[in-house]
């Protein structure tokens, strides 16, 4: 298979690409709520501890996420990795799921839940079992994995979502980053110096 591709491979074929992963990313930037989001982003500023959680390619955004939310000064453990602490009562679980029901995730959610913590969910799917139980839904009009017939996006599976995961968490960061006035040098100097 991946001779047969390599043949008709052009130039033409990257740049058709990257056009239509840009304008699928726009449509979802689009059609992003942004009230919810500035009142996820004043949860996590609030909150005494963050936490982020998510498999696969939305894990792996939230993990980029996490960052991002440390250079700000918040308390941020990444769900799974061995110095992650217990949530408690008052703290925040980002949690993604573009279908909202992947089990480790939502398992997760709820014990925070049950915890006291609030939880914040990044998702395609307003009635899904994650969205239920979250604090703030933040709905990612994206396609979820399993929309093989393209009817959302023409980028393949889930694709669309964990890039938008991303690129939004991305713009909260910097919104909130701005809306605090503190400068470059001053995140800077939370940034991993042991590389």
């Amino acid at each position: 298979m991946t001779k047969s591709i390599s043949k008709k491979l052009d130039a033409n074929h990257f740049l058709d690409a990257t056009r239509a992963v840009v304008e699928e990313v726009d449509k979802v930037r689009a059609g992003v709520h942004s009230p919810a989001w500035m009142r996820a982003g004043a949860l996590l500023l609030e909150a005494p501890t963050v936490f982020t959680i998510g498999t696969g390619r939305s894990g792996l955004a939230l993990q980029m996420a996490a960052m991002r939310f440390m250079h700000l000064g918040l308390r941020t453990h990444v769900v799974g990795e061995v110095t992650a602490p217990a949530i408690g009562a008052r703290d925040v679980l980002v949690a993604a799921s573009g279908s909202g029901s992947t089990g480790r995730v939502v398992r997760a959610a709820q014990t925070a839940r049950d915890q006291g913590a609030d939880v914040i969910a990044l998702t395609t799917a307003a009635d899904s079992p994650l969205a239920k139980i979250a604090t703030e839904v933040l709905i990612v009009p994206a396609a979820d994995k399993q929309d093989f017939d393209g009817n959302t996006s023409i980028q393949y599976a889930g694709s669309l979502f964990e890039q938008s995961v991303l690129l939004i968490t991305d713009a909260l960061f910097h919104a909130l980053w701005k809306s605090g006035g503190s400068q470059a040098r001053e995140l800077w100097r939370l940034h991993a110096n042991l590389e």
